[in-house]
């Protein structure tokens, strides 16, 4: 289609996301917000909060525009048809001529194929009209990095070239600052790290891993939970010149290699602003680096994102809507359990509420919220933080973790004055908070009167909505695996598409269970029972465990049983 017919064309794929049920207007909102604060189109914020699939979307541009779909395979890999267009251009619209069709106009892939001002910005370079067909941006980034990037190969290959032999030895001693801190500030290097930045983003990672070896520094990613392995490794030659650069940007002592240290380092990633979170710890061949990845933009602080159904939010909102009292969150460490208080909070965040916290550290900026972020070098913890929040007179006090006896009895003393908390505690699941509390000292009477609630909560991968596979479970087969029941079932499993990256999975859900304190439970409390003595009073008043939890959203399609017993058979 010419630039001058898709001119004359109603566009409105979004109407066709929500005729569809792809999208509900909650969802819609949410993009909006993003999109106003980040300048992107909806269509990009739709798909970046994860709320509709790359295809989806794609689809819905297609059947608007009336276009064609273009898939990974047809897209250049060697050369472009016209040459010209700078890789910046092409990166920032999402946009890449493929082809000289046979009437003269030139095939253009767009991610967003209503932009008529990239179509016309194209026609007018070549000369001629432009054909618009709808590509994934995932299939058009992959793409552009086959034709333009400096990959971590390349990058080392031109650091061998230029490197002199003495500093390529066998390492850097930290006599040799000046030159190790000069080949930090090489182009080569400086390109090769933001590459690897670049790439986290890009595969949804949530931790980088630089990990030295004997001959250079290993390169994995973490995503949806799992560690995967970004090739090529570094070689031993530039393991030393990366590290100090990734310690020059974060602020660091790059001469300091016997401590741990943490920093922060503020990115450009594809025209967008991300934090990362750096932390070294030394070992016996170097440093190890581990880059935490914080874009706000692939954080969904809402219950309805993260996976908190309709049975859980008819359990979660009254709990939240009480002016005291204390609610936990437990899980072990990634559980998502800091998330889910952001979540809370940002529920929680109106006009008319006052909202502190106490973290370590502040990962996530709330407009609106107090945040203090904890500081052992000069005697700022969690305890002492809360003491002067009660001064401050907040409605809502958040506490990153309770860690021990002080902070929990001071997290007591707020709940009783008036306050609601929310924090955290490293239990298994729900009942366990309480003998947690209990062995840490707080007094049981104390435990009864002031927690509302426990949530536990783990996270399982989702199914890649593009290429699950359904199947029968045989009665047998989800015996084998623990699951009840004499019928067989009807599940899904992965398959592995582009959209997914081949592993079936694409993104995370909460499992979880909530323990309410009722009456029967404050009982149990008071005769300091077991664990499972209080869990099974809870589960015989109605509480769902996580394990049935998992169990339900694994019967709808969204993950499998074999996620969610590897999460839960630990409980």
């Amino acid at each position: 289609m010419s630039t001058t017919e898709a001119d004359r064309r109603s566009i409105d794929p979004i109407s066709i996301l929500v005729d569809a049920g792809h999208l509900n207007q909650e969802s819609l909102s949410r993009a909006r917000r993003l999109s106003a604060e980040t300048g992107e189109t909806i269509s990009f914020a739709l798909t970046r909060l994860g709320l509709v699939t790359e295809h989806e979307m794609a689809d819905a541009f297609s059947k608007a525009l009336d276009l064609p779909r273009i898939d990974s395979e047809s897209l250049p890999s060697e050369k472009l048809p016209y040459g010209g267009l700078s890789p910046e251009f092409l990166r920032h619209t999402r946009a890449l001529p493929f082809a000289k069709e046979a009437d003269g106009e030139l095939a253009l892939a767009m991610a967003n194929p209503s932009d008529d001002a990239t179509a016309e910005a194209v026609s007018l370079f070549v000369g001629r009209p432009v054909h618009r067909y709808v590509a994934l941006p995932t299939d058009i980034d992959t793409a552009l990095d086959r034709l333009f990037s400096v990959s971590q190969a390349d990058v080392a290959d031109e650091i061998h070239a230029n490197i002199d032999d003495d500093f390529a030895g066998s390492g850097i001693e930290t006599s040799d600052l000046d030159r190790l801190r000069e080949a930090a500030s090489d182009a080569p290097v400086i390109r090769l790290v933001n590459n690897l930045l670049g790439r986290s983003v890009d595969e949804r990672g949530s931790d980088l891993h630089l990990e030295p070896t004997s001959d250079g520094l290993t390169v994995r990613l973490r995503v949806d939970g799992r560690l995967r392995l970004l090739n090529p490794a570094v070689p031993l030659r530039l393991r030393d010149a990366v590290v100090s650069r990734v310690k020059l940007m974060a602020g660091l002592d790059i001469a300091e290699r016997r401590l741990p240290q943490d920093g922060r380092i503020a990115h450009a990633v594809r025209g967008q602003e991300i934090d990362f979170r750096v932390a070294t710890t030394p070992t016996s061949h170097g440093e190890s680096v581990v880059i935490r990845v914080l874009d706000r933009a692939q954080v969904q602080l809402d219950f309805n994102a993260l996976g908190f159904d309709e049975w859980a939010m008819a359990e979660l909102a009254p709990l939240l809507r009480a002016p005291h009292g204390m609610i936990l969150v437990t899980g072990p460490t990634g559980s998502g359990k800091t998330t889910s208080l952001y979540a809370a909070l940002s529920l929680l965040n109106t006009s008319d509420r006052k909202l502190m916290t106490i973290e370590d550290p502040v990962e996530y900026q709330l407009a609106g919220v107090q945040q203090v972020q904890v500081q052992p070098g000069i005697g700022l913890n969690f305890a002492r933080a809360l003491r002067s929040f009660l001064r401050h007179n907040p409605n809502v006090v958040m506490v990153g973790e309770i860690r021990d006896l002080e902070t929990a009895q001071i997290a007591v003393q707020v709940a009783l004055t008036g306050h609601l908390v929310l924090s955290t505690l490293h239990t298994n699941d729900a009942a366990t908070g309480v003998t947690r509390l209990l062995d840490m000292g707080v007094e049981d009477y104390l435990i009864a009167s002031t927690c509302n609630a426990i949530l536990a909560q783990r996270l399982v991968r989702t199914l890649c909505p593009d290429c699950r596979v359904p199947y029968e479970a045989s009665s047998s087969y989800l015996s084998r695996l623990g699951v009840p029941g004499d019928k067989p079932m009807s599940l899904f499993q992965p398959g592995g598409c582009t959209s997914c990256g081949g592993s079936g999975y694409r993104g995370r859900t909460t499992i979880l269970e909530i323990l309410s304190l009722t009456d029967a439970v404050r009982e149990m409390v008071l005769k300091r029972a077991s664990a499972t003595d209080i869990a099974r009073v809870a589960v015989n008043q109605g509480m769902r465990t996580m394990q049935a939890h998992g169990m339900e959203k694994a019967l709808a399609g969204q993950t499998t049983v074999e996620e969610v017993l590897a999460a839960t058979r630990a409980t």
